[in-house]
């Protein structure tokens, strides 16, 4: 099974015969039989990152109490490589004994979840939770429990598979906001990132109520002390997710990019890119919370000097976990197609979480990873311990 700390289960490199591009797998962890982790594709994808992204996943599936493991595939190629869809395909048919039998994988940075449901149909494997999907007594019926949910419409012409994750992201930080009894409506917040993820967050944090003060993407940060119109600014966004200047308003500050990590907020949301604060970015952060979107977007180092100036950090493996733990309530009957009961399971669980993680830090000085990792600890020798007694921990209805 593996701790969640621990060595990885399994590791392959897998070379395309055709373009020479390198993909990974890492099962980090068995439960049930099974491991979950997306799949991604991106120019410089390393077996390290990759490895370090199945034990994420574990930590993810431990803390949510879903009887599953952790994995991770990743592939060496610019997904807008006019060859990167048969590499994506070739991959997936070098993977398949996995696929088939213990690998559920999903949409990851550079592999939307259309693209790798595209390739799973022409494998003959239908859906890209084929390894669970398989093991239930009326496949026919989950696949289409599944599809459903993943395209589901909700306001705004978005799907619920696409959004579930930044909701995620929302839930968690109104979990700090409910825990530290602030007042939504005077609590602000900074936004590095409007793609899935960030934009996700800001939209729903904005829609509870919340001061989205700055939102970064790639051409700079907007700030407005009183609060950015989210929705209307998400609405300009262009193809490669940048917002569109010439709609931005004349009362919007044009700021330097890195400048919303420096904000002075309740929130920081950092959820662009891995490492985005250093230890170099430390004596700027100005935030009460740090909510880790994006994945490790704060260096180890950077963590431990923050936490010596009383910043807690909500690791990423809780804060972004939303769309791996909706997947599996969507795979196990949890929740269906209906957006207002996957939006109140998703709620409830990281009310429930968040303020756990702040007690610890409050009352025993853990940082909220550290408080994370124990309960993930936790449920993976209760894992260990059923499976041993043989005890069934996974029934796909």
């Amino acid at each position: 099974m593996g701790l969640v700390g621990g060595e990885p289960l399994m590791k392959v490199t897998w070379t395309d015969p055709v373009t020479g591009s390198n993909g990974f797998l890492v099962v980090h962890s068995l439960v049930s039989g099974l491991a979950t982790g997306g799949t991604r594709m991106r120019a410089g994808c390393t077996m390290e990152e990759v490895e370090h992204l199945a034990r994420g996943m574990a930590r993810k599936t431990a803390v949510f109490e879903l009887p599953v493991g952790g994995a991770k595939g990743g592939i060496d190629c610019d997904p807008k490589d006019p060859q990167a869809k048969g590499v994506l395909r070739r991959y997936l048919q070098a993977m398949r004994p996995w696929l088939d039998a213990h690998w559920v994988t999903a949409e990851d940075l550079g592999v939307p979840q259309h693209l790798i449901d595209e390739a799973f149909e022409e494998l003959g494997m239908h859906q890209s939770y084929h390894a669970a999907i398989r093991r239930s007594p009326d496949v026919e019926r989950t696949l289409r429990r599944v599809r459903a949910g993943l395209n589901a419409p909700v306001p705004g012409g978005l799907l619920l598979g696409d959004v579930v994750g930044g909701y995620g992201v929302a839930q968690c930080c109104l979990g700090v906001v409910h825990a530290r009894d602030w007042v939504a409506q005077e609590t602000t917040v900074a936004v590095q990132g409007v793609g899935t993820m960030g934009g996700g967050a800001a939209f729903y944090l904005h829609e509870a109520g919340l001061k989205v003060v700055a939102m970064a993407d790639a051409a700079g940060t907007l700030y407005h002390p009183d609060g950015l119109d989210v929705p209307a600014l998400l609405e300009t966004r262009d193809r490669f997710g940048e917002i569109d200047r010439a709609q931005v308003p004349a009362d919007v500050e044009l700021l330097p990019r890195d400048a919303v990590l420096s904000q002075e907020v309740d929130v920081l949301i950092p959820a662009a890119v891995s490492f985005a604060i250093g230890t170099d970015r430390v004596p700027d952060v100005a935030a009460r919370v740090i909510v880790e979107a994006a994945n490790n977007p704060v260096t180890p180092e950077a963590e431990e000097l923050l936490a010596s100036r009383g910043i807690p950090v909500i690791p990423d493996f809780v804060a972004n976990a939303g769309a791996a733990a909706w997947a599996w309530w969507l795979l196990l009957g949890r929740v269906d197609a209906d957006p207002v009961l996957s939006f109140q399971v998703l709620r409830e669980e990281m009310l429930a979480k968040i303020p756990l993680l702040l007690a610890s830090w409050d009352a025993e000085g853990h940082t909220p990873r550290d408080a994370a990792l124990m309960l993930a600890e936790q449920r993976t020798e209760q894992n260990r311990v059923a499976e041993e007694s043989g005890q069934a921990l996974l029934s796909i209805p």
